[in-house]
């Protein structure tokens, strides 16, 4: 392997890049069936819009839990793979459930499972990526990681529109092949991702749920992500912004596959960058951006300024995805990693709640402008609080993470 070789390369460890694929697959699955599920709910099993709303709702709310819970529970058993695979495979076994439902309530049941997938193996998994990459190359590696994920976002949705194309709009059908990749997925983790023990001393106090052991300037970025967080609404009013503007319906879901592309662009070099420019610079970067493009919708009266918001507001994504959890490795102890993520993801769950509620009520109440600038608002005070309160470069402080 030439000198060239091993730079693009370094970084990207093989439990990197099984973890990557893994979840490349479950988002192709996934995204397969999720923009379907709302219009199957509706049309085939004649479940109420609220309905479609109390489903989501209680999924993302599940997810948050078990994040918080697993990532815990991986510290203080010492184990990560195990998890990580259980997650995985309680969010597969839902495919086939999803193809055979004929009530709106087995849906119910089925994304309350597959989200309690999802939040067991999140955390776990964030840890695991930090256990095996130096500290220098975190940045890379949780952005190729996003990279992948993302990607399956694009192909997700273009497979979904071949196969309804294919079983002339056979919804089970499509959510029975969609059961693949999720199988995939558990036999490469199964097979090939690998881990090492870390070593714990007998004296060693267990970790605990509580934010107590870690120290101040991580207590100080889970404060700032809050308040970002609750700046941050759902990516729907986006849409619906678009819609407003004069985006065609049809053109929605290129529109959104187009913000997965620049997503998944753009989240390896963004992270591979905090490695050498530090993790601050580029989280403000991307945090500067979020302002602008929420300041873009809140002035924004042409349908094409939507397409340039949604390719910039990708960039967003791109520099701060990876580089937050690169981050979260670089300010906690090595044996509190998994428990700093569940934190760190239960943050921004709890959040995100009330950051749509309060969005809609400004939407509605006054104005699509006046919620877009409270969004704008929010990321201008969680900048100037992270310039203040969290110092530069902690991924440069190895000593922190070794």
């Amino acid at each position: 392997m030439n000198n060239k070789t091993a730079g693009i390369t370094r970084g990207i460890t093989k439990n990197v890049f099984v973890l990557s694929v893994a979840s490349f697959l479950t988002d192709v699955s996934t995204e397969i069936i999720y923009p379907l599920l709302p219009i199957f709910l509706t049309t085939v099993l004649g479940a109420g819009t609220a309905f479609v709303g109390l489903v989501e709702g209680i999924a993302e709310t599940t997810a948050s839990l078990w994040k918080l819970f697993s990532g815990w529970l991986s510290d203080r058993l010492n184990k990560r793979k195990s998890i990580v695979v259980l997650g995985y495979t309680l969010s597969g076994l839902t495919r086939p459930l999803i193809a055979i439902s004929t009530a709106s309530w087995h849906i119910l049941a089925v994304r309350f499972v597959d989200r309690v997938g999802k939040g067991i193996r999140t955390s776990p998994r964030d840890a695991l990526i930090a256990d095996c990459t130096e500290p220098d190359c975190r940045g890379k590696a949780f952005g190729f990681h996003r990279s992948m994920d993302h990607l399956g976002a694009v192909v997700g949705p273009f497979l979904a529109f071949i196969l309804l194309s294919l079983f002339h709009n056979n919804y089970r059908m499509v959510f029975w092949v969609a059961t693949v990749p999720a199988i995939l997925c558990v036999i490469i983790l199964l097979v090939f991702v690998s881990e090492k023990k870390r070593r714990i001393e007998e004296a060693a106090t267990p970790p605990r749920l509580s934010l107590e052991p870690f120290n101040r300037q991580f207590k100080y970025f889970l404060l700032v992500i809050l308040i970002f967080t609750l700046g941050n609404s759902s990516d729907a009013f986006l849409i619906l912004r678009a819609r407003g503007l004069g985006v065609s319906l049809t053109l929605i879901p290129v529109l959104w596959g187009v913000l997965h592309i620049v997503k998944s662009a753009s989240s390896t070099p963004a992270g591979t960058l905090s490695d050498r420019l530090g993790r601050k610079r580029m989280i403000l970067a991307g945090w500067l951006v979020y302002g602008l493009v929420y300041l873009g919708f809140a002035f924004a009266g042409e349908a094409y300024q939507a397409w340039i918001l949604f390719l910039v507001y990708g960039i967003y994504f791109g520099l701060t995805e990876g580089v937050e959890k690169a981050l979260v490795s670089d300010l906690v102890p090595t044996e509190l990693r998994g428990t700093a993520y569940g934190v760190y993801n239960f943050s921004i769950g709890i959040a995100a709640l009330p950051a749509s509620l309060i969005f809609g009520f400004l939407w509605q109440i006054f104005s699509p402008k006046a919620a877009f600038f409270f969004g704008a608002a929010l990321a201008l005070v969680a900048m100037t609080l992270f310039l203040l309160l969290i110092p530069p470069d902690h991924n440069r402080e190895k000593s922190i993470s070794a």
